[in-house]
């Protein structure tokens, strides 16, 4: 794969970061009216897909990258394009292993048969043909085919077993016929029909896809070059690393499809200031002269989920700290950066407190050099929103960090000057 940047144009980080917006859909204006079926599909179309994650202290993963594009916007419309079908409204979005657990567009789900090759014994357990239960998994499927779309604990329950759980292949307390359903789902013989309260509600694949994907085969070549193709995309502008991390693929992989995409002219090599390898821009891609606008990001936006990616656009230092004792903890448990006019500005620690109905604000961060004023107002607009979207009636700033004093101010007087809607005798 070429590699000298002999000849190529340079571009600035600033550039680069332009881009970059507006390959993930933050160079759009917001929606005036309020966000439809399509104004969702033509978002998702930039992200190319959503990660899943089981957090939920402020709202789940998937969720959020949307909020940050178009607003406020009814989740129920995610919902109905992942996981439901009719053949008026056919099912857009389907849930494999791309970039982690993610859900991607239904036509792209023939694209990771060589992933389900490699996970036709279960994701994390290694195991071979011979260690699989062949009985177990013939239940399991004999389940589904007879009674449709259930979760692990449902099919036990058809089957009255009782086995013991067990973490010798995995991380999690799953019992042998949630590892099953897990293997079954990894190798691409189960799917996802339906989650309610976040549980995965396995069924036959063939049920849950249309048949003409179902039985597309793909070879491993031409599937990278079409993800590399795609992540491209997503990307407007990224090194091969970036490239390779969008759907978790290997260098190995990524070289010769960059390759494949250099010479038919998809991609160009250029290079970017500061940055010590090759970057590659997408053909297509847009470089808007200024990007406008607020948005708070969560964890696992696509825009920032490659954080060696976020440092090198944004020079913002950023991981996640869920797993970090919280003495330990520098910004809070989960933390939202927040993007302002194109650079990221600060960060805030959130928490959705449904039974009192607060957005809490545990903690607020200000990067270094940023004028601090028009971020404290800015971001509390922008929790506002929030708080309004998750039908939560307070935002409430704790005193961590060195943005709390002065987003306290903005959102308490920003509050006294809302309508008092209660009713009075």
């Amino acid at each position: 794969m070429p590699i000298s940047l002999e000849g190529a144009p340079t571009l600035t980080v600033a550039t680069a970061r332009r881009i970059a917006l507006a390959a993930q859909g933050f160079a759009a204006a917001r929606p005036s009216t309020p966000p439809t079926r399509r104004t969702v599909l033509k978002a998702l179309d930039s992200t190319k897909l959503l990660q899943l994650d089981s957090v939920a202290a402020v709202v789940r993963a998937h969720y959020a990258p949307l909020f940050s594009r178009i607003g406020a916007y009814d989740r129920t419309l995610l919902d109905d394009l992942a996981w439901s079908h009719s053949a008026r409204r056919p099912r857009q979005f389907v849930e494999y292993w791309a970039h982690e657990a993610a859900l991607l567009p239904v036509p792209d789900w023939p694209l990771m048969r060589w992933r389900m090759e490699k996970y036709r014994n279960g994701r994390w357990a290694g195991l071979s043909a011979g260690e699989r239960d062949s009985a177990l998994i013939d239940d399991v499927i004999g389940v589904l085919r007879e009674f449709g779309p259930s979760t692990a604990g449902a099919v036990e329950r058809h089957l009255e077993l009782d086995r013991p759980r067990s973490k010798d292949h995995w991380g999690w307390n799953y019992s042998e016929t949630k590892v099953v359903c897990e293997q079954l789902f990894a190798s691409g013989e189960l799917s996802v029909a339906k989650r309610v309260g976040f549980q995965r509600y396995y069924d036959l694949t063939e049920r849950v896809l249309p048949p003409e994907v179902a039985a597309r085969e793909v070879d491993e070549p031409d599937a990278i070059r079409e993800l590399v193709r795609r992540a491209a995309v997503a990307h407007g502008i990224g090194t091969e690393t970036d490239l390779r991390d969008y759907y978790r693929l290997n260098r190995k992989q990524t070289e010769p499809a960059i390759a494949d995409l250099l010479e038919s002219g998809e991609l160009r090599q250029v290079r970017v200031q500061g940055w010590d390898k090759p970057a590659y821009l997408h053909a297509d891609a847009r470089t808007p002269r200024r990007i406008t606008g607020a948005a708070l990001l969560c964890p696992f936006d696509p825009l920032i989920f490659f954080r060696d990616r976020t440092e090198r656009l944004f020079d913002f230092h950023y991981r996640i700290e869920i797993y970090t004792p919280e003495p330990k903890r520098v910004h809070g448990y989960y933390v939202f950066p927040f993007l302002l006019d194109g650079e990221l500005v600060g960060r805030v620690d959130l928490r959705a407190d449904r039974a009192t109905g607060r957005l809490r604000v545990p903690g607020a961060f200000a990067e270094p050099g940023r004028d601090t004023a028009r971020v404290a107002a800015e971001l509390a607009g922008a929790l506002r929103e929030m708080a309004d979207w998750l039908e939560l009636d307070t935002v409430e700033v704790g005193d961590r960090g060195d943005l709390a004093a002065a987003l306290d101010r903005e959102v308490r007087a920003a509050r006294a000057l809302e309508p008092d809607t209660r009713v009075r005798a």
